[in-house]
């Protein structure tokens, strides 16, 4: 039976069987995974327990876990973006350290805009808001402020070893065995 306001999304796995994303965990609505099914692009993995979606002519229990059949090549170096950068220092300040929710955090250009400083990978920290207009337009060394790590621009595996230190709120019994948090997760 399928109660249309529960949501039953199924994991999504690359043909290597690891998650496309930890963060965001890779899923796609049963819906999706459904279409990609009788499209024949993903292999079912596992499936819920007594969970069918019916038509006049077919009856098919959803699935909980599927893996793409082709292969989709990670890129190497992730896009600049604000959501990458918090991923990056792990949604920490780098300045007071203080670990946030993704509403309370900025990015803090290291050698300020004002001071000739670029938009990038290298020049850019996570940063509280208190932290960020402590620090203003000043270079670190003129307010002893100094990022708790250099600033570098990291590789797509990386952000994804720090995805997995945020698992999210629910994960379904079939998933477990396709991802591997780096928390007490497991200790339940």
């Amino acid at each position: 039976m399928l109660a249309t306001n529960q949501h039953f999304p199924a994991l999504v796995l690359n043909a290597d069987f690891r998650p496309l994303s930890y963060f965001p965990l890779s899923l796609w609505s049963w819906q999706e995974a459904i279409k990609a099914v009788f499209l024949d692009r993903v292999s079912v993995l596992s499936e819920y327990d007594d969970i069918e979606v019916h038509s006049p002519s077919l009856s098919m229990r959803l699935p909980s876990v599927i893996a793409l059949k082709d292969y989709i090549q990670m890129a190497r170096k992730p896009a600049f973006t604000r959501f990458n950068v918090f991923l990056r220092d792990n949604f920490s300040c780098q300045y007071c350290h203080d670990r946030l929710p993704t509403h309370e955090l900025t990015f803090d250009h290291v050698i300020p805009r004002a001071r000739g400083g670029q938009t990038s990978w290298e020049n850019v920290v996570t940063a509280c808001s208190p932290c960020n207009l402590l620090k203003g337009s000043k270079l670190p060394s003129e307010i002893s402020m100094f990022p708790r790590r250099k600033p570098v621009q990291p590789i797509t595996r990386h952000l994804q070893e720090n995805g997995r230190s945020f698992p999210p709120n629910y994960l379904h019994e079939s998933w477990r065995d396709y991802l591997y948090w780096d928390s007490e997760l497991d200790r339940d």
